[in-house]
C-alpha cells in the first residue's frame, strides 16, 4: 500500500485556458490585426513591420522625426482657447478644455515650432488629434495664421501636419471663421513667393481640408490616410450608392491628381528637405540662415523637448 496519494489536478481543454499578457507590451495591427511588440512598432517609424500600416502618433512624436536631431523651439506658446458661447453638450466646453489639456500637455490641437530641417530653416505647425480630435478652432486658426506671417517675415518654407476631424462645433462661429481666416494666410505667404508643404496624415477631414489643409504648394500624404471632407460613411447614405474600393484614401486621391505623393513615414523627412531645398531654389550648403533663426540654431534653447 502506498503511503501517501497525490491528487492530479486536471488540465483544462486549450479553450479553457487563459493567458495573462502584461499591458502595454504588445499592440493590435488595426490592419492586419496581428499582435505586435510594442517596441518592435517603435522602432519601425510607429509602422506595423506585418502590412505596413502607419499607427497614429502624436504631433510631439511627428516633430521630433522631422527637425535634425529631433531639436525644435515652439512658437507662439500660451495661446489658449476660451470658452466664449458657454457651450454645454453632456459636459461643458470649458471642462473639456481642462481634461484635454491634461491629457496631451497641450493647450490647443496645434503645435507651431521652428528649427532645421536637412540643414533647412523651416517652420513646421502639427496638429494633435488626441486634443478633441484635432478639431479646428479660434486659436487653431489664430496660430496657424500666425506661422504663415512668421515664414513670409523670415523667407522660409512653412511645412503643415495635419491630422483633423473637421471646426470644432463648440466654438459655433467662430471655428467656421477659422476657414476664410487660414485660407487668406496661405495667400499671404505665397504673395511673399514663399514654400507651403501639406503634409496629410490619418485623418484629415472636414473644415481643415476644406481650408488650408488643401492648398499647399505640394501635397504629401502617408500611406492609408483618410482624406476628404464628410466621412465615407456619410457621403453613402447621402447618395445611396456604393463607394469606390479605397475611396478618400491617400492612394486613391494620389491616382486622381488631388495627392502628389505618398510617402512612408521613415521617408518623410528626408523627401520634405529635399522638396523644400528645390522650392527655395537653394541647395543646404549655401543656405544662409536669417538671423534669428542662426542664432536658435547655437541656443541651448533649441532642446530636444519632453512630453509634458
Amino acid at each position: 500500500m502506498a503511503w501517501f496519494k497525490k491528487e492530479k489536478t486536471p488540465k483544462l481543454p486549450a479553450g479553457d485556458r487563459r493567458f495573462t499578457i502584461p499591458e502595454g507590451l504588445w499592440v493590435k495591427c488595426d490592419n492586419c490585426k496581428e499582435i505586435i511588440y510594442k517596441k518592435e512598432v517603435a522602432r519601425n517609424a510607429n509602422v506595423c513591420p506585418k502590412c505596413n500600416y502607419h499607427f497614429r502618433i502624436s504631433a510631439r512624436e511627428r516633430l521630433e522625426t522631422f527637425y535634425d536631431d529631433g531639436r525644435y523651439r515652439e512658437i507662439d506658446r500660451g495661446i489658449a482657447p476660451v470658452d466664449a458661447l458657454g457651450f454645454v453638450d453632456t459636459k461643458p466646453y470649458a471642462a473639456r478644455l481642462v481634461a484635454y489639456r491634461k491629457a496631451t500637455g497641450l493647450e490647443d490641437a496645434i503645435i507651431s515650432t521652428e528649427g532645421l530641417m536637412g540643414g533647412l530653416p523651416v517652420i513646421v505647425a502639427a496638429m494633435e488629434y488626441g486634443f478633441m480630435g484635432g478639431s479646428m478652432g479660434s486659436v487653431v486658426g489664430e496660430k496657424f495664421a500666425r506661422a504663415c506671417e512668421l515664414a513670409a517675415e523670415r523667407g522660409i518654407p512653412l511645412v503643415s501636419v495635419s491630422a483633423s476631424g473637421g471646426a470644432r462645433m463648440q466654438e459655433g462661429i467662430l471655428s467656421l471663421m477659422q476657414l476664410p481666416r487660414t485660407t487668406v494666410a496661405v495667400q499671404l505667404l505665397r504673395e511673399a513667393g514663399k514654400p507651403y508643404i501639406v503634409v496629410l496624415t490619418d485623418p484629415t477631414t472636414g473644415g481643415v481640408t476644406a481650408s488650408y489643409g488643401m492648398l499647399g504648394d505640394v501635397h504629401i500624404a502617408e500611406p492609408g490616410a483618410l482624406i476628404g471632407f464628410a466621412g465615407p460613411r456619410v457621403i453613402e447614405q447621402t447618395i445611396r450608392e456604393k463607394l469606390p474600393e479605397g475611396f478618400q484614401r491617400a492612394e486613391y486621391l494620389q491616382e486622381h491628381g488631388m495627392v502628389d505623393m505618398v510617402v512612408p513615414r521613415h521617408e518623410l523627412r528626408a523627401t520634405l528637405s529635399n522638396v523644400c531645398r528645390l522650392l527655395t531654389k537653394a541647395p543646404v550648403a549655401s543656405i544662409a540662415l536669417p538671423a534669428p533663426v542662426a542664432m536658435l540654431a547655437q541656443s541651448d534653447d533649441l532642446a530636444a523637448p519632453t512630453n509634458a
